[in-house]
């Protein structure tokens, strides 16, 4: 009797066992496919929310120091005319454009440096890319950062503003990386925002190689 009693104890053991095992697999199953649903809508909403983030203190960091400064066409680039009036060459000011990268670098590093770490809330219901669920169920929290250094660069562009006339736009071009993560996942956005400092309408064609010069930038 003791013997038969052992085998049933060993049978429901190994029963149990493979029940267990079979829960823990299906367990499994389940989170890699909900990972594999939530990880792309979390990215979307982390991406989105470090972009804007970014706009707003990148932009803000621009907008004081165009304000303070108040910049004119003429302050990064001059227009070289021939004896009959035709515009020949448009020629950079180095030491300004120069300047400008240089000190906009500091602006918007130290914007981004004074901020540290933001932190935004996501509901978990957004993460399910159900419409019924968007907005709903305890939120997440999303915490937004600065990695490395962001870069300006000055950016020449030139296109037609009518008949015989040139537009030429000058830009400051701010690139930087942010850092987003929530439980589980941690996301790089990289940015980019384009800022204009001047334009001018040059009456006549401007050289391709002025063009060339300037694109340079």
């Amino acid at each position: 009797m003791k013997r038969r009693g052992g085998k049933q104890y060993s049978g429901k053991a190994v029963a149990g066992g493979m029940i267990f095992a079979v829960i823990v697999i299906l367990l499994i199953i389940v989170i890699i496919k909900a990972e594999r649903a939530v990880r792309p809508v979390a990215a979307i909403q982390a991406e989105h929310l470090a972009r804007s983030s970014a706009n707003e203190l990148i932009g803000c960091a621009v907008a004081d120091y165009l304000s303070s400064e108040r910049f004119t066409y003429s302050d990064f680039a001059a227009v070289l005319y021939d004896e009959n009036g035709k515009a020949v060459s448009v020629e950079a000011v180095p030491c300004n454009i120069n300047r400008v990268q240089s000190e906009l670098t500091v602006r918007v590093n130290r914007a981004l440096s004074d901020v540290n770490t933001r932190t935004e809330r996501i509901p978990i219901g957004s993460l399910t890319g159900s419409a019924m669920l968007v907005g709903k169920g305890p939120s997440l929290k999303v915490r937004i950062c600065p990695s490395g250094s962001a870069q300006v660069s000055l950016r020449s562009d030139f296109s037609s503003a009518g008949v015989n006339q040139t537009r030429h736009r000058i830009s400051a071009v701010v690139e930087a990386e942010l850092i987003s993560s929530v439980p589980l996942y941690s996301f790089s956005t990289k940015v980019s925002f384009e800022f204009l400092l001047a334009e001018s309408i040059i009456v006549g064609d401007v050289p391709a190689l002025s063009r060339y010069a300037w694109s340079s930038l």
